[in-house]
């Protein structure tokens, strides 16, 4: 197998083995450039580089789409337990500039850092790097210095081959370089796709792993998406391509590690839980190991191999660090730092250089707040300035205006902020010649940000970006009755059993979910209510959605059942027409009312 040596725009020497499809290969890393390779330095418990146990920090992160400038609203804050068990909101966190100085800060007096990441850094981002298919955001990455990274389900959202772009680099296959004499030059990270592999040769599109090596401590990592990317995101990118099972997939490379001499592993996993609070410095580990938290991650964590020594996770946006015991029953780290960059884990992995593993009773690990009172990153404050700029024509136009933060709050059925979009929804396809829409529904996973308002109210284009940023087509179809309320049913059952997906209706639809009950039968069916009227199960209904749920996405096979579809405007564009249309500086838009779905708990 050829064997190729190439050096990093931060300057670290690569060894690159040929493996995966679309990049140079499983990499290792070799020691950072500038770092002293003095044995007698001091690091860790040991105090000494070179004693039988070293402390290896690692840094990680997820779910960072695209949030180069500091996120506002709801996107914006956490929460935090405080010590009588009340909460608080934290407030102004988040932010490259601001993640990259806790980095940096976090690193500094660490002999051996690693810096890794669990998917999701790319897509659905807001407009400074959407608007440049995400080249901004991996130039921060590298800037952060990131080693590693998995695949999230988003990074796929402009398909196999634009993915294969941002690792490798070059300009946009249509749309061409952005800066005049500059060539984008892809990821410094590998972005490890493990199982993701191309149906027909059965290979890894990306690579599988990455090995990190400092004066003999070597440490693998595996990176996994979620098995059910394929339902969640557009399927003409995707063509070809299979979505293995994380627990096969992590247990297998284990074992590639295993026979390479590399017993210690990192699980990179874009797939998460839920915590019982969220608070993001909940205990989870309360009462018990791993009782805390549940989730795809708690049954994926209790079957990957005991040779794995932690997982870092993602997905769910959710903030956590417990420990669930492995198949052979020994405590091991699980976490996950929210998302945006508001928080970022650290986690120090006691290494031991006679066995070659790491100590798993000796791993401790917490999320920490990117709060903004530090000097932001000079160079990343620099890079945002210069995308900003390019985007800032477009950017900055009005396109209407609003009296009051309309929301997106997490962990709830009914947002505003999805009230508003299923709205313009209807309002822009039901004209006849549009496709005479009845109602709309739209997904909530589809609804990125809040509208926070400013001083003067203005909403500008670069706002409504960052709420719609996937530009989606609007679509029309015919549904019955019947298949609405399986649609509706579809939320709370079958793929979407164990994580609700509760989709946002807009104002003329109305139903009642009774949580006391599980599955299809949380849906009161005599409840669904169109303009006040019951859904005949019989009669045809116009349904406004985009193409996204036209294609069954989310777990919502019914509605690729639809007939007679129309194609009309971007979801983008049917918000602006309606913020436009609706709103003025004297007349400024109020968040709608939530109220649609009816919860019974």
């Amino acid at each position: 197998m050829a064997v190729n040596r190439r050096k990093s725009k931060a300057g670290r020497r690569i060894l690159a083995v040929g493996a995966g499809l679309a990049t140079v290969g499983a990499l290792v890393a070799a020691m950072p450039a500038g770092a002293s390779a003095d044995a007698g330095s001091a690091h860790g418990s040991n105090g000494k580089g070179w004693g039988r146990m070293v402390d290896v920090q690692l840094l990680s992160f997820n779910d960072l789409h695209g949030n180069l400038e500091p996120p506002t609203g709801s996107s914006g804050r956490l929460t935090r337990l405080k010590p009588d068990g009340s909460t608080e909101l934290v407030n102004g966190v988040g932010g490259a500039e601001y993640l990259a100085t806790h980095l940096e800060q976090a690193r500094a007096g660490h002999r051996y850092s690693i810096t890794a990441a669990a998917g999701d850094m790319i897509g659905a981002s807001p407009m400074v790097s959407g608007l440049f298919h995400d080249e901004p955001t991996i130039e921060a990455l590298n800037e952060m210095k990131l080693d590693v990274s998995s695949v999230g389900n988003h990074e796929f959202d402009e398909g196999a081959r634009e993915l294969s772009r941002i690792q490798n680099g070059g300009c946009h296959p249509t749309e061409g370089c952005f800066e005049e004499g500059k060539t984008f030059e892809g990821a410094n990270f590998p972005y490890l796709a493990a199982n993701v592999t191309d149906e027909k040769r059965g290979k890894p599109l990306l690579d599988p792993y990455f090995i990190w090596e400092r004066d003999g401590v070597r440490i693998g990592f595996i990176g996994v998406t979620l098995e059910g990317t394929a339902n969640i995101v557009s399927a003409e990118g995707i063509k070809g391509l299979k979505f293995g099972d994380e627990v096969e997939t992590i247990n297998k490379y284990a074992k590639v590690l295993e026979r390479k001499g590399v017993k210690s592993i990192v699980a990179l996993l874009h797939e998460g839980g839920m915590p019982a609070s969220g608070a993001y410095n909940y205990d989870c580990d309360t009462p018990g190991a791993g009782a805390g938290i549940s989730g795809p991650i708690v049954d994926i964590a209790k079957n990957v191999s005991p040779q794995v020594d932690a997982l870092v996770t993602g997905h769910t946006h959710q903030a956590y660090a417990c420990t669930i015991p492995d198949p052979a029953g020994k405590p091991r780290t699980v976490t996950s730092a929210a998302s945006f960059g508001r928080l970022y884990t650290d986690t120090t992995l006691t290494y031991d250089r006679r066995t070659k593993d790491i100590v798993r009773t000796a791993v401790a690990s917490a999320n920490h707040v990117v709060t903004r009172d530090v000097a932001p990153h000079g160079k990343i404050t620099t890079l945002i300035n210069r995308w900003k700029a390019l985007a800032a024509p477009i950017a900055n136009r009005p396109v209407g205006y609003i009296a009051e933060n309309i929301e997106n709050p997490d962990g709830v059925f009914e947002k505003p902020m999805g009230n508003l979009i299923a709205d313009a929804q209807l309002a822009g396809l039901s004209p006849a010649d549009k496709g005479g829409a009845q109602l709309a529904l739209m997904n909530p996973g589809g609804v990125r940000a809040p509208l926070t308002k400013s001083e003067s109210g203005v909403v500008t284009y670069g706002a409504a970006y960052t709420v719609q940023p996937f530009t989606n087509m609007m679509t029309v179809v015919d549904l019955t009755g019947a298949q609405l309320v399986t649609a509706l049913q579809q939320q709370v059952s079958g793929a979407n059993l164990a994580s609700p997906k509760i989709l946002q209706v807009s104002r003329n639809f109305a139903y009642t979910l009774d949580t006391t009950k599980t599955g299809a039968d949380r849906i009161v069916v005599d409840s669904v209510r169109l303009n006040g009227e019951p859904i005949d199960p019989s009669k045809s209904y116009r349904v406004a959605m985009n193409e996204f749920l036209t294609g069954g996405g989310d777990g919502f096979p019914v509605l690729a059942a639809g007939t007679n579809k129309l194609v009309g405007a971007s979801d983008l564009d049917v918000l602006i027409a309606y913020l436009t249309a609706n709103s003025s500086a004297a007349e400024p838009l109020r968040a709608p009312a939530v109220g649609r779905v009816t919860v019974v708990r």
